[in-house]
């Protein structure tokens, strides 16, 4: 009953961001160094008079000429010195807790120079006036109402629905806090009376080694935070120019595929990185020319219905059951290069390779069949018909135009920001929102060719 009554009538949301926060950094800095500042100045001025005991004489006092003031200087510059170097040492060993600060200054300020409050004006005597004049002078009558919070690495930013005249321009700073708080928004979501923002800061520190890449339950790890359930969102798409981590990326996840048993088909039209496995990788299973590929393809097609029949012919299958409930394997067709290869290709070849890729992609989910397509540009008229949308889990690697981003994800109103790091892009992994990514990390001089071999 008290559980019941304490999550009924209060409820933790955080710490209540109010206006006096938009100068946060500033006060926590003056609250460490002034205290520090004083008392150094109290040691370096014990000696600070020739006569310290004529500091109970007022007349002594203003007879300025009797003050040490090069040994007054030199005591407010150690004093100034010292505080400055505590204030850094703070800093550093507090980090978390300036950044914590600095966050909620970021907002009380976003909310503040969004005119997001509202103000009256009012007249009063002036305080330090000569003479009873009148100044007017303005105070805040409304700030939103915004509670911060840090959990499990996520912020968590709560603003009230209060029906008041920015009620629409709260659900919409999503763009706006992850680019000012240099964070990824991994999920927007209406609370009761509020909007609640979550945003992970620091996205880099969930990278893991490619040794953390697991496959298992239909799921394959490839962040701490980002799992690609293929079970629930089939198929994955994959953008990224050269050098932007696109080869390493599919490499690993080759590597963990075949760590976990599942069925593979690999496809490189260009003859290259991929092709390479075909020294280590059983018959059959890796192609590079044209007709295998086209051949491989229509395979996958016709077992993907097979499978389907199988699947209700078992004992054990039922009605909304999948692969994975009768005790199947998946298969996964690895698809390098696919808009390259589909500029090789004739009209009537074209219409047959999409009429396989339709096919697989709205129906492969419950036979366990899941495509992997990777390009440098997803050239939209070779994933129409629906194609595109049947791919849940995209990532986009590297530098990319913002047409390239709008082929990927669509219309959608993130800045993109591109940053120097191998492996680094961005991903809509089925929540809703596109988040900052990082491929697993590869040891330099990894064999994958050896790795893979063993994996076999």
């Amino acid at each position: 009953m008290i559980e019941f009554l304490k999550k009924r009538l209060w409820k933790y949301r955080g710490i209540r961001i109010t206006a006096g926060m938009q100068h946060g950094v500033l006060k926590a800095g003056l609250t460490v160094f002034l205290p520090v500042f004083l008392i150094s100045l109290y040691f370096c001025y014990k000696n600070g008079i020739n006569n310290y005991s004529g500091w109970a004489n007022w007349d002594y006092l203003k007879d300025l000429a009797n003050w040490n003031w090069l040994y007054i200087g030199k005591g407010i510059l150690i004093s100034f010195v010292i505080g400055a170097v505590t204030v850094g040492l703070v800093y550093f060993c507090f980090f978390e807790t300036y950044k914590r600060i600095w966050h909620r200054q970021k907002i009380a300020r976003m909310f503040i120079s969004n005119r997001f409050i509202e103000k009256e004006s009012y007249s009063t005597e002036s305080t330090w006036g000569l003479s009873d004049k009148k100044v007017t002078k303005s105070r805040v009558t409304y700030f939103p109402k915004a509670y911060y919070k840090i959990k499990k690495g996520y912020i968590e930013l709560r603003i009230a629905m209060d029906m008041s005249r920015f009620q629409d321009r709260f659900l919409q700073l999503g763009d706006q806090l992850e680019n000012g708080l240099y964070c990824t928004l991994v999920d927007k979501e209406l609370e009761e009376n509020f909007v609640c923002y979550k945003l992970m800061y620091d996205v880099q520190k969930n990278r893991i080694p490619i040794s953390d890449v697991i496959v298992q339950n239909g799921a394959m790890k490839l962040m701490k935070h980002i799992n690609w359930k293929f079970d629930e969102l089939p198929h994955m798409l994959i953008a990224g120019g050269t050098g932007g981590g696109k080869t390493y990326f599919i490499l690993t996840m080759i590597q963990a595929l075949l760590k976990s048993g599942a069925d593979l088909k690999i496809l490189d039209p260009k003859n290259a990185d991929l092709a390479d496995l075909e020294t280590v990788m059983p018959e059959k299973t890796v192609f590079s020319m044209k007709n295998g590929i086209k051949m491989t393809l229509k395979k996958a097609r016709e077992e993907m219905h097979e499978r389907s029949e199988k699947m209700k012919e078992m004992p054990n299958y039922k009605t909304g059951g999948n692969y994975a409930s009768v005790g199947m394997k998946p298969l996964f067709v690895i698809f390098d290069e696919y808009v390259a290869f589909m500029e090789m290709l004739d009209h009537r070849e074209k219409q047959e390779v999409l009429e396989d890729m339709k096919q697989l992609t709205m129906l492969g989910r419950q036979a366990g069949v899941f495509l992997i397509l990777a390009n440098q540009r997803p050239d939209a008229k070779y994933l129409a018909d629906g194609i595109r949308d049947q791919f849940n889990f995209r990532v986009a690697l590297g530098r990319n135009s913002e047409t390239g981003y709008g082929m990927m994800f669509g219309d959608v109103d993130n800045t993109f920001i591109n940053k120097r790091i191998k492996g680094r892009g961005y991903a809509d992994y089925g929540a809703s929102v596109i988040t900052e990514f990082y491929t697993p990390l590869v040891p330099k001089g990894y064999d994958f060719l050896e790795e893979i071999k063993k994996a076999v």
